[in-house]
């Protein structure tokens, strides 16, 4: 009876929260309808799902002649997955752009690769996304997409100005957003809604008087925007407030956040460091590891980094809290120690707290080894980057010496009028034998980096199917595809370029092994992946 009635109330907020006024809730309350709301995270993101999964139903009936109805159909599944899931955002935003260049859909196009360039963004893709930016041609775009194209830029200035955090380019970096931003509101301008938030940012002098914090309240509720634009709307707002006011909009977005199933959120993150730099830190960790977990979950590696940054100082300050709960706790114990009667229900309660306490540290330990496997991932990726650069940059200086070589002969022969010789160097130019001592440093490159690649390969495989090369120096070309899929290049496109091969080609050497594996194919590419990295490498 208890729990259904904890139901019916839940519902009863969820529906009657767009009618309330704010007189009704403070910060207090919404952050306590914000924990419920995060016991029942799941149910939402069910519901995100399922739409998701009647879109994809629904393409499978489409033919590949129904370009509008395919490419809205991907539209509103990349709508459902770009505040959800950073993957699947990208491989539908990606189809998007496949479709709209095979119709010649040029307006499409750019379309899709602003999309993209929002997805690389929220996932701290800065160098791709301003890729992106930089093939794009502004001055043939419609004034919608200008205007989302100079939002786009203006977003990434700003990410890369907080990501740089440099004294010099740091200025530079916000003053170009800036411009681009204003650029944006001249192409498209803000319409009366935009315009009434704006009004929240002006000095308490220049403001009109019924901007309060209650009247944009009742305002962005009333204005049907949906969860997700309630979401955005009081982050934005937020901004424009401190203490509990600002934890008030914060809290407000956290929770329609949730009832929209957004994980690519700043709203419960800003909410753990606001509630941290106001002394609750029991209340700052627990939305910390909530953003911890959605940053995990949609894939956003800038959120990730800046989490990891923040949350060790929370939970060291957690620590502290309860120890020094824990040793006033004692000093009441001394004092009441004269009291016999009370003397056993202190020490039982002293008990009690100790254990929570150990059962924090033991938490607060597991979260600071899953901090440190994820940087030894990132420096695993750091020093396999620094052998690929170092590779790369002896490849390109042996090839040059080789080319100067060949130049001053064949200047010397012309000068001599030795036109026959000429025929002589160009036949000693051997591709072929260099393309192999290419893949001989690649492989022994590989190898310094990988020195057990090979057995824990064929590991994964029967042993009639498992594949030795026949140097222990070198490897084969099954061996090298699954090679530059260690190392973080698996597009078919780029590995065929780098091989020799075609794209089919590849994809079949990759089918054939992973049919011949004695573990599941999606296993398989995550065992790849956890091939151990060589610690010593040089």
């Amino acid at each position: 009876m208890r729990k259904t009635y904890s139901v019916l109330l839940l519902i009863l907020m969820v529906v009657t929260s767009f009618r309330c006024k704010a007189q009704d809730v403070d910060a207090d309350s919404l952050i306590r309808i914000l924990k419920k709301e995060i016991a029942n995270k799941k149910s939402y993101d069910l519901q995100k799902e399922r739409s998701i999964n009647q879109l994809k139903t629904k393409i499978q009936h489409l033919q590949r002649s129904e370009f509008s109805s395919r490419f809205n159909t991907y539209l509103r599944i990349f709508e459902l997955y770009k505040s959800f899931k950073f993957d699947s955002a990208f491989v539908y935003a990606n189809r998007m752009i496949k479709i709209s260049e095979e119709h010649k859909q040029s307006e499409k196009v750019v379309q899709s690769n602003i999309l993209l360039g929002f997805t690389l963004l929220n996932s701290g893709f800065y160098k791709e996304a301003f890729d992106i930016v930089e093939r794009l041609d502004k001055t043939r775009m419609p004034h919608y997409l200008r205007s989302e194209y100079l939002i786009l830029r203006s977003r990434l200035y700003s990410g890369i100005a907080e990501y740089n955090n440099d004294a010099y380019f740091t200025k530079i970096y916000y003053k170009q957003s800036e411009v681009d931003f204003k650029n944006a509101e001249t192409v498209v301008p803000a319409n009366e809604f935009e315009q009434t938030i704006s009004k929240a940012f002006l000095p308490p002098s220049n403001r009109d008087k019924k901007l309060t914090p209650r009247y944009y309240y009742n305002y962005i509720l009333n204005h049907n925007l949906g969860a997700h634009g309630i979401a955005m709307a009081s982050t934005r707002l937020s901004f424009a407030y401190t203490g509990d006011n600002k934890l008030f909009f914060l809290a407000l977005a956290a929770i329609n956040d949730i009832r929209s199933a957004t994980k690519e959120t700043l709203a419960i993150y800003l909410l753990g460091q606001e509630l941290y730099e106001q002394e609750k830190t029991e209340d700052a960790y627990y939305f910390m590891q909530e953003a911890s977990d959605n940053a995990k979950f949609y894939g956003s590696r800038n959120r990730q980094v800046q989490i990891e940054s923040v949350l060790p100082l929370i939970s060291t300050k957690l620590l502290a809290e309860k120890q020094h709960n824990m040793d006033r706790f004692l000093n009441i114990a001394l004092i009441l120690l004269l009291i016999a009667l009370v003397l056993f229900f202190l020490l039982f309660v002293y008990r009690g707290q100790l254990l929570r306490i150990k059962a924090n540290e033991l938490l607060i330990k597991d979260q600071n080894n899953k901090l440190q496997q994820i940087n030894e991932k990132l420096w695993e990726s750091a020093r396999i980057k620094e052998e690929l650069i170092g590779l790369f940059l002896k490849s390109c200086s042996s090839y040059i010496e080789m080319l100067d070589g060949v130049k001053r002969k064949v200047i010397k022969a012309i000068k001599s009028e030795k036109y026959a010789d000429l025929k002589f160097f160009a036949e000693g130019l051997h591709i072929e034998e260099e393309k192999e001592k290419l893949y001989e440093t690649l492989d022994k490159a590989f190898l310094k980096m990988f020195p057990n690649f090979v057995n824990s390969f064929n590991a994964l495989l029967k042993k009639e199917d498992q594949i030795w090369p026949k140097s222990t120096q070198a490897l084969n070309a099954t061996l090298r595809i699954f090679a530059l899929m260690r190392l973080g290049i698996d597009e078919l496109k780029i590995v065929a370029k780098i091989l020799g091969y075609s794209e089919s080609t590849i994809y079949t050497y990759k089918f054939r092994i992973k049919s011949k594996s004695v573990i599941s194919t999606h296993d398989f590419d995550r065992k790849i992946m956890e091939i151990k990295f060589n610690d010593n490498v040089e």
